[in-house]
């Protein structure tokens, strides 16, 4: 299992009580969310993009089209940050200056690598299961042609940041205390991430009833 790795680069400096430096905070995040930002830099010019992704025991994996800039990018070994963020609330607080979000973000440092042959199409299915699980049984798997079209990568989990907020407002006291604090709503707002009911496309049969794996998903 990967340790812990906190170096002047994912030490957390902004509101350092909010920061998480343990392997199983990572994977908790990293298995919440479903989208990763991406960035690196090319000819000094940043990019950030998103993709899919899943973890895989201590590694990261992100697949995209081997035309792509930023994935031939990072397969020369460019080095990059993936970023999760899961929105959990608003916080309002008396003051807009106190106002913030409640969160869950990882932060990734590293470089990757490419996998090829079975490696590849076992990283493929760990992607799929993460986004939908249990589809990867119930589609056409990818042929050579798609494979020979797809990059897939990988990213060790070994130098990382997190950063975790939650909780109610922390309000000034004077705030607290004067007349107009006393006025204004303060809390959280919780955010919610639903699945609404599956919609099937036209070439559907009329009739064909919902798979099970799919009724079951819940987020």
């Amino acid at each position: 299992m990967a340790k812990a790795h906190t170096n002047a680069r994912t030490t957390v400096k902004r509101l350092p009580e909010k920061a998480r430096t343990d392997i199983q905070t990572l994977h908790a995040v990293l298995d919440a969310g479903r989208v990763a930002h991406v960035g690196v830099v090319d000819h000094g010019q940043p990019i950030v993009i998103p993709v899919a992704y899943a973890r895989d025991r201590d590694t990261v994996l992100i697949h995209g089209s081997t035309a792509s800039r930023m994935f031939k990018l990072l397969e020369s070994g460019s080095p990059a940050c993936i970023t999760v963020t899961v929105l959990d609330g608003l916080v309002l607080a008396r003051s807009l200056f106190e106002s913030s979000m409640n969160y869950r973000c990882a932060m990734v440092l590293g470089t990757s690598t490419r996998l090829t042959g079975q490696a590849e199409f076992d990283a493929l299915q760990v992607i799929t299961e993460h986004l939908m699980p249990g589809r990867w049984d119930h589609a056409r798997q990818p042929s050579p042609k798609e494979l020979k079209a797809t990059m897939t990568l990988s990213l060790p989990l070994t130098e990382f940041s997190i950063k975790i907020s939650e909780g109610p407002p922390d309000d000034f006291e004077g705030d607290l205390d004067s007349r107009e604090g006393k006025t204004i709503w303060a809390g959280q707002i919780p955010i919610y991430e639903q699945l609404g009911v599956p919609i099937p496309d036209q070439f559907v049969p009329q009739g064909t009833p919902i798979p099970d794996y799919v009724a079951a998903w819940k987020h």
